[in-house]
């Protein structure tokens, strides 16, 4: 039960970041708003760090945390920033929730989990949701749409990289605070050097009310994704992994009640719920 209120916890922070990203995205663009997330979940953990006991150094579960940090949060944020400023919270959300799919094989593959029929039906029911929940909106141009499909899908897949390769380094430390710092600590010199590249040594525009939304943005990510580490301590990926993807079920009711151009059609709930009702399977025991 801890492990499934720990996921579930992440899922709401998860939920809500898209939401503050989505405002977030209307005073900056996508790159210079990770530059503000992703360092400002840092600090945080830094400013924490004297409170915490990290003494149990474990350099083999440091490596694999810092490995993981190369990606995520860093592209992961990226490709779902700019994922949602293309196709809306709703979708790129719910596309995101497919992570249990990658994340349950490379469990499988990796760490030994076991793998039997639910999963293969869940996995059948998600994938249905989710092309559902592909198909572009009446409203905005359909090259456009399907030209950005790739992102929330890369993010879902890297997503669940990140997930496999901690359990792992959890499993010789555990330690779901050192994993965040080390990883968001990686995460931030990428970005940033990313973004020096992007930008050819140019100045980045970056705006109060932006800066405001992303630095939300980052805190949000960060507990999330300490609330995850927590989970996969207590628990094997198969089940933390889903419990995780339904964040676009508070995406959903976020967006409902504050984007008012986010239109909640038949489509999106029936994706959506599709979606969910494959990581109920996927969960049930």
């Amino acid at each position: 039960m801890q492990t499934f209120t720990l996921a579930l916890l992440a899922a709401a922070l998860y939920g809500t970041g898209l939401v503050t990203t989505y405002y977030g995205l209307r005073h900056m663009a996508a790159l210079a708003g990770a530059r503000i997330s992703i360092p400002s979940a840092a600090l945080l953990f830094w400013l924490l760090t004297p409170f915490v006991d990290v003494s149990a150094w474990q350099a083999q579960a440091v490596t694999l945390f810092a490995l993981v940090g190369l990606f995520y949060p860093a592209a992961v944020t990226l490709l779902t920033f700019v994922g949602n400023r293309r196709l809306g919270p709703t979708v790129a959300g719910a596309i995101g929730s497919t992570t249990p799919l990658f994340a349950v094989l490379g469990a499988a593959l990796f760490l030994g989990e076991a793998l039997g029929a639910r999963e293969f039906i869940a996995t059948a029911v998600i994938v249905l949701g989710t092309m559902a929940l592909s198909k572009p909106v009446a409203d905005a141009p359909p090259g456009q749409q399907r030209s950005a499909l790739w992102m929330p899908w890369s993010a879902a897949l890297l997503r669940a990289l990140a997930q496999v390769l901690s359990k792992a380094g959890l499993a010789l430390w555990a330690s779901p605070f050192a994993a965040a710092l080390v990883g968001y600590t990686v995460s931030t010199v990428v970005v940033w050097t990313a973004g020096r590249w992007v930008s050819g040594g140019g100045p980045t525009v970056f705006t109060r009310r932006g800066m405001t939304w992303f630095a939300a943005t980052g805190v949000l990510n960060g507990a999330a994704v300490l609330a995850m580490y927590y989970a996969l301590t207590k628990g094997p990926v198969q089940v933390v992994a889903p419990v995780v993807a339904t964040y676009p079920l508070f995406t959903l009711a976020l967006s409902a009640l504050f984007l008012r151009h986010e239109r909640i059609t038949g489509r999106l709930i029936g994706g959506v719920m599709l979606t969910v009702t494959g990581v109920v399977i996927l969960l049930a025991r």
